[in-house]
């Protein structure tokens, strides 16, 4: 006759399972810390202290590891998408408020947003987060910068919410940041400069 487990075997197994399932998925995010944005399974167990079969065991395949990793650290991530005092105050510090928060945002999410970029592609579970979290963000734009949106005809708005959405998204601070090396200071700067000569002025044609 098979042995019954007890329930505090029950629990116990219960509980390794979950500070396992933990420590890998902290180990996948310290590998994309580290600039591995696609990290292999063995490198996971390496980096975590779990075997092999383990990993294995919780996760049937690197692709369901990766989604797992990125959709836990997007949603642990949530306060870092809210701006404070959203829509108030004069253009000018609304535009301060709303580019250093950007910045702030790239330089907390880059590791996990460059990996989530690059597993959307084959990944719909992950590219449908990105693309949750993209309205977000163009619906922050929306509110944050409504009464100069609000003063203009309908096409010009979307016009304009558009060159202000893509100036300060993910690929556009990555640019800034990485590519041209700019520092922080510098990248607010540019971008603040940017955006009073959109939201100031009056649009082209």
């Amino acid at each position: 006759m098979a042995r019954v487990s007890s329930p505090l075997e029950l629990d116990g197994r219960t509980a390794r399972r979950h500070r396992n399932t933990d420590a890998v998925l902290d180990a996948v995010h310290q590998l994309f810390v580290e600039g591995h944005r696609l990290p292999t399974v063995e490198d996971v167990a390496l980096k975590s202290g779990v075997s092999l079969r383990s990993i294995y065991r919780y996760f049937p395949d690197r692709d369901e590891l990766l989604q797992a990793a990125l959709v836990r650290r997007m949603e642990v991530a949530e306060p870092f998408f809210s701006l404070d005092a959203l829509g108030s105050g004069p253009l000018g510090e609304r535009i301060e408020r709303f580019v250093g928060h950007r910045i702030e945002l790239h330089d907390t999410m880059a590791p996990t947003a460059r990996a989530a970029l690059q597993a959307a592609a084959t990944a719909p579970l992950i590219a449908e987060v990105v693309r949750r979290r993209r309205t977000q963000l163009t619906d922050q734009t929306r509110k944050h910068f409504a009464t100069e949106l609000d003063a203009l005809p309908a096409g010009d708005a979307a016009d304009l919410l558009a060159a202000v959405d893509v100036l300060c998204q993910f690929e556009a601070l990555e640019a800034l940041r990485v590519e041209r090396d700019l520092s922080p200071a510098r990248t607010r700067q540019v971008l603040v400069q940017a955006l009073q000569a959109l939201l100031r002025g009056p649009l082209p044609g």
